[in-house]
Parts: C-alpha cells; structure tokens; sequence
C-alpha cells in the first residue's frame, strides 16, 4: 500500500482556490527542499490537502523529479478529488499521512453540514465525535 503526504493549501482562501489552481495548470506540481525520504512508496500514493484545518481533497502522486535549481517536484496527477472532511492540523511543508485515509466523496455526494474543521477537531479531542 502505498504512502500519502498531507500539504497546507497555503493561500486558499476558500476551496475554489485549490480548484483554481489546479484548473490553471497542466501537469501540477508542488516544489519543496527535500525529496521525503520514503519516496518510492509514496508513487501511486495521494497528496491530501489540508484547508482550514480540515483534509477536503487529495491528488494522486505521480512521481518526484529534481529541479534546476536543486529542489524536488512532486508531480501531481491533474485531477483534484474531494474527500469527506477530517480534522487535521496545519503543519509546514509535508508529511506522511498516519492511519486510514479519508474516504473520496462518491459523485455527486456532497459533503453536507460538515463541521468546520477547528471545532470538528475539538470535538474529537474531547470524544464526543
């Protein structure tokens, strides 16, 4: 099975930016300082994006290449699923997703009332949810 990594959508205000920024590229791509470590095992495997404390969406892991100026690209399949909402906490750069993955919304499935994922997350910490 292969690994996932968690990323900020840094700059998004609302999930439509990520949208638009996948709808602006080609083949996206997310540029970082240093290739992780499990690299092989994470092809095949998702990007899942982090928004307002909340995973919402994933992008499937193509591949890692190194760029001119000595940084890593880690190439994104263009196509951006949405996932149900779980809590998650901001963090900088990647990191490896631990446990199951959130679950992709089936088309058409919208994902409701879902609470926002600061209070969905002290809920949690409380267990009540």
């Amino acid at each position: 099975m292969p690994l996932n990594l968690t990323k900020i959508a840094f700059g998004a205000q609302t999930y439509g930016d990520i949208e638009n920024w996948y709808a602006a590229r080609r083949s996206p791509n997310l540029t970082t300082r240093y290739r992780p470590t499990k690299w092989e095992e994470c092809i095949g495997g998702s990007l899942y994006w982090i928004h307002q404390h909340s995973i919402v969406a994933r992008s499937e892991i193509l591949g890692f290449s190194e760029t001119s100026d000595g940084r890593w690209s880690i190439d994104l399949k263009p196509e951006l699923v949405r996932v149900h909402p779980r809590p998650k906490r901001a963090h900088q750069g990647w990191r490896y997703l631990k446990g199951d993955p959130p679950r992709d919304l089936a088309p058409g499935e919208d994902i409701g009332d879902a609470l926002p994922g600061k209070l969905a997350g002290k809920l949690e910490r409380l267990g009540l949810i």
